[in-house]
């Protein structure tokens, strides 16, 4: 299964949310995912095992217990080329469209796509 894939399901998710913590046992995941999502205990047992077979978690035996511990290389990896996509083209792009909703171009059609962005304070004319 792709990573993305794994990462699509929003109870995988949350385990890895609640392994970013700390060490978990299976019982604590379990209980944990079904109060939040209503699932039985072997559904979890089965989003454990994608995560475990898909690098993004790892198990240790301790007695009768299995430990969950979330692996953060993936995770990195993921990030890393995330990044990717926050180049200086698309920085001098998002400047640009700034520029245009400032002086009410184009602004219903960039509006959409301003809205990640963090809003720029007007500068204060000053006085002379």
């Amino acid at each position: 299964m792709r990573i993305f894939d794994i990462l699509g399901d929003p109870v995988r998710r949350r385990i890895l949310e609640l392994l970013g913590t700390r060490e978990m046992s299976a019982g604590e995941l379990v209980e944990a995912i079904r109060g939040e999502f209503g699932i039985s205990q072997p559904a979890v047992s089965q989003h454990l095992r994608v995560l475990r077979e898909g690098g993004l978690s790892v198990v240790r035996a301790e007695a009768q217990r299995r430990l969950y511990t979330l692996r953060a290389e993936p995770l990195a990896e993921i990030e890393a080329w995330l990044a990717g996509f926050h180049t200086k083209p698309a920085k001098a792009s998002d400047k640009k469209l700034r520029k245009e909703a400032k002086h009410g171009k184009k602004r219903k059609k960039h509006k959409a796509a301003l809205a990640h962005l963090p809003k720029v304070p007007k500068r204060r004319k000053s006085k002379s």
